[in-house]
């Protein structure tokens, strides 16, 4: 039970899935860009969309005006916060209308818009329970609609003027230079003279709601909500019956406005939106499912790009109606990733990762049929002079045949086919497993061969004039190989080693020559050389930079299509010139949504190509490409936030002069254009600080922090596509010196400096003076001490003098005392007497004297000063005292015995006055 079960299952799902892959729906329509409540900070309801000169949008939101500036949504609430219901910008002023209040906006020099309320100029009426519904300009005259009363203001004068209704008006219409206005049943009014007169009373005016007014061919045309069109000639209201008549009919037309080219787009409660010719054709519906933000539209407006912008009941969008580029979208994911195209029998078929699916190309709105037998990856369609379409499939080639297919070979991976030159009933087809050779036989293709001796897979190969096969393998290199005659097997195989491993390499015959190219940039074969070298031209005219991958595409113009980062580019021979050109239209590849290395575009129909995507495809009609306009960039804000988080807006038109690190300074810009596949990118520069231009980037912000101090201008300017725009806006400002470098701080620096080179003067003239005197103190020192050693000396000298005068005498006493004592032993009186004489002689005394003077200058003098009773024979005993002489040394020298000398010591002190503690020697020592 529960493997039936499963199978059961597994057979449903192959079931619905056959059936939804058997009809998808396949309108191509322009390119569309949704904005959501979120993304502009708005509430879900927008009522009104008007256009400045700068090409700013500015929408009437539930919570107030927005504005958008190409990169920012701005709101401003409502001056009472009401719902704000109507906007119409008129030159350099935005007016606006809620509950109970209408007036008008202007941007002032911060880039922000400032209210201004015209009630208070309202004299003798009051206003008070109203809504403005809609606001017009008329000559000099805005035109402001309430629910039953049309204030007109003067903008010359300020003065007003009313005309009001009983029953509610609808709506009021400007039609060349003429005012309407539709009454509840009443009918329609035109306003001549200033004053208001019936127009048209007929019932279904009076029954319905009128939508809009428009003039064709001459004629009022005149939309209803419920009873279609009317045209209104000669006084009279007719019934316009349209192609389309059955629809509008069952639509529920909330609001509708008339193109440049004369289409009509009509906005519809729960259908979305109409797109419908002169003709009274609908040319493409766009709903919530086809790309629509939501499928109620309250509101439409033509911008002066004539895109058209959408007021939803949830949400924005803009609608690039004359863009060259249309998108099918496969919003239930049925088709896949769409990997070639082709055309057949006047069908467009797509070769995607689900299978092979076709329609009609008489019908663009036809939707897909799935070709039955091909789900799986098809790689590759080839149109037999439109007698056959072989498809490359993973799981081998088929034949197809309207929804039908028929497999011709079960090789797996038929990655492409190539005619082989000189034989009409062959094809070379490239596989997973090398090369293989299909032949049509009795008008039939089949599997001929496999060539043998090659087994290299070849998603890419080429046929050369001189029937030599090349074939890339992006990690092997390129192969150039020939075949026998037979066509059964590869000889001569040679390997160009100068292109080994190139990833998402791609290898093309374009105008007789044999391209290679990686991201690395493009090669070309030199038959002279037998080498691949690098192909100036080609790599001069494509910017190798921007390569994604080296995937060519040589589609049946012979033109040369290749594909970058913000570019898809084809190369073709100038008629005039001759010589190759490139033109680049800027589809980024983040827009174009391809698969790496896998890229695709084919020629369906005179200029027409079809781009395969990852959730569709991309058609572009290069017949309609539009021509070049001028972008402008605008610098919106500068701002700068402090170290608190508190923002302040600076004037654009002045000279920014700012405190040194004070906070984050902010440029805020942007170019108006609303094109989906051009892509906005900016760069800038800030002279004084970064003097070469940034990297392109599509941030319309930049902020500054921490610069240094001095002058700066501040440039900046846009590129849309591949277009600069023809201004550079610029700010030019100056960030103060810091405080401690201010004009003060350096005068003081200045003056801290000359009295710290006083202080370091001061302190070295000190400092030297010190080290002088030192050196002077020293050197006295020096002379002091040299001359205290020479007086050293001299003492010594003296004293060594004295103690050998002293010496001599006690030595010269003892000899003759000791002569005396043997000469008494002997009796020799006359010698003893010479002796004695000899001994009382003062002349050594007097030697000795002036030699202890010498020694110790003043002694003498000085004790004889104090003591005046001293005798010569005291003076002589207190100089051998004072020589620290011992008693027994003195005795020789008076000539008398020790005990002798103890005697005069006792006399002496008695003498000088000392007391019995003081010592002698001391005493006299001390002087």
């Amino acid at each position: 039970m529960e493997v039936h079960k499963m199978s059961f299952n597994k057979t449903l799902h192959i079931v619905l899935f056959l059936f939804l892959c058997h009809l998808v729906n396949a309108q191509e329509l322009p390119p569309i860009v949704n904005y959501s409540p979120t993304e502009y900070g708005g509430d879900n309801q927008n009522w009104m969309i008007s256009q400045g000169g700068d090409k700013f949008i500015y929408v009437a939101n539930n919570m107030g005006l927005m504005e958008y500036n190409g990169s920012k949504w701005n709101l401003y609430p409502s001056p009472n916060n009401s719902v704000l219901r109507a906007v119409k910008v008129v030159r350099d002023r935005i007016y606006t209308g809620c509950y109970a209040e209408f007036g008008y906006w202007v941007k002032n020099d911060l880039g922000s818009l400032e209210y201004q309320s015209l009630i208070p100029k309202l004299v003798d009426f009051k206003f008070s329970d109203n809504q403005i519904w809609n606001i017009l300009a008329y000559e000099n005259w805005i035109l402001f609609q309430s629910g039953r009363d049309l204030f007109f203001y003067n903008e010359d004068t300020e003065e007003f003027k009313i005309i009001s209704s009983t029953n509610i008006i609808y709506k009021v219409f400007k039609v060349n230079d003429q005012i309407y206005y539709h009454v509840a049943n009443e009918g329609i009014y035109k306003i001549e003279n200033g004053e208001p007169k019936m127009f048209i009373d007929v019932p279904v005016v009076i029954n319905d709601r009128v939508i809009n007014i428009y003039e064709r061919e001459k004629e009022l045309f005149i939309l209803t909500r419920n009873s279609g069109f009317y045209a209104h000639k000669d006084q009279s209201l007719k019934k316009w019956t349209s192609p389309s008549e059955k629809l509008l009919r069952e639509l529920n037309i909330f609001s509708s406005i008339k193109l440049e080219n004369g289409d009509l787009v009509l906005g519809t409660i729960s259908n979305g939106l109409f797109i419908m010719n002169a003709l009274g054709e609908i040319e493409y519906d766009v709903n919530q499912k086809k790309g629509l933000g939501n499928n109620t539209v309250l509101a439409l407006f033509e911008d002066a790009d004539n895109n058209v912008w959408v007021g939803l009941d949830n949400g924005i969008t803009c609608i690039n109606v004359v863009s060259p580029i249309k998108s099918f979208i496969d919003y239930d994911g049925v088709l896949g990733t769409v990997y070639t195209i082709n055309t057949f029998q006047n069908s467009l078929y797509v070769g995607t990762n689900q299978g092979l699916f076709f329609r009609s190309l008489s019908t663009p709105d036809a939707p897909f049929t799935f070709v039955k037998g091909t789900a799986g990856q098809v790689w590759s369609l080839y149109n037999d002079n439109n007698e056959h379409l072989l498809c490359g499939h993973h799981l081998g080639t088929f034949i197809i045949d309207g929804d039908q297919s028929k497999s011709i070979s079960s090789v797996l991976g038929a990655w492409n086919f190539r005619k082989l030159p000189n034989h009409d009933n062959l094809l070379l087809q490239g596989n997973y497993s090398g090369l293989h050779i299909l032949e049509k036989v009795n008008n039939e293709w089949k599997e001929r061969n496999k060539v043998l001796d090659f087994n290299i897979s070849s998603r890419f190969f080429e046929i050369d004039d001189e029937n030599q096969i090349w074939v890339n393998h992006e990690y092997k290199g390129v192969f150039r190989l020939t075949l026998d005659d037979a066509l059964q097997k590869a000889v001569n195989v040679h390997i160009h080693s100068e292109l080994t491993n190139r990833e998402n390499s791609s290898l093309v015959k374009h105008q007789d020559n044999i391209l290679f190219a990686a991201k690395e940039g493009f090669y070309s074969y030199q038959p002279s050389s037998e080498q691949f070298t690098i192909d100036t031209i080609l790599n001069n005219l494509l910017s190798t930079s921007e390569n994604t991958s080296g995937k060519m595409v040589v589609d049946k113009n012979d033109r040369l299509w290749t594909f970058s980062l913000n570019n898809i580019n084809y190369i073709d021979n100038n008629d005039v010139t001759n010589q190759l050109e490139i033109t680049n239209i800027p589809i980024p590849s983040n827009l174009r949504k391809g698969i790496l290395s896998f890229e695709n575009i084919q020629l369906i129909e005179k200029e027409k190509y079809v781009l395969g995507t990852t959730t569709g495809y991309l058609t572009i009609d290069l017949s309609k490409k539009k021509p070049k306009k001028d972008y402008v960039i605008f610098l919106n804000e500068i701002s700068i936030k402090d170290l608190d988080e508190d923002v302040t807006f600076l004037d654009r038109h002045e000279h920014g002069i700012f405190d040194h690190k004070n906070g984050i300074l902010s440029f805020d810009y942007s170019v108006p254009d609303f094109d989906k596949f051009l892509e906005v990118k900016y760069q800038y520069k800030l002279a004084g600080h970064l003097d070469r231009w940034s990297n392109w980037s599509t941030s319309s912000v930049i902020q500054f922090e921490n610069l240094t101090f001095g002058d700066f201008t501040f440039e900046v300017r846009g590129k849309v596509g591949n277009q600069l725009t023809t201004n550079i806006e610029t700010y030019a400002f100056t960030v103060k010196r810091p405080w401690y470098i201010s004009n003060v701080a350096l005068v003081f620096y200045l003056i801290l400096l000359g009295f710290i080179g006083f202080l370091i003067h001061e302190a070295y003239k000190f400092y030297y003076e010190r080290i002088l005197k030192h050196e002077q103190i020293k050197n006295e020192k020096t002379i002091i001490q040299i001359q205290n050693e020479k007086l050293n000396q001299e003492i010594e000298n003296k004293n060594s003098e004295l103690a050998i005068s002293t010496m001599s005498i006690i030595r010269k006493n003892e000899l003759l005392n000791k002569i005396k004592k043997d000469l008494q032993q002997n009796n020799i009186q006359s010698t003893i007497k010479l002796i004695d004489n000899n001994l009382s002689n003062n002349n050594d005394w007097k030697l000795f004297k002036k030699a202890f003077n010498n020694a110790d200058k003043d002694f003498l003098d000085k004790i004889k000063e104090k003591h005046p009773e001293l005798t010569p024979n005291d003076l002589r005993f207190c100089a051998y005292l004072r020589l620290n002489l011992s008693s027994k040394e003195i005795a020789p020298l008076l000539n008398i015995s020790t005990k002798s000398v103890e005697t005069k010591r006792y006399r002496l002190r008695k003498r000088l006055g000392l007391n019995h503690e003081d010592g002698l020697v001391d005493y006299i020592i001390k002087f």
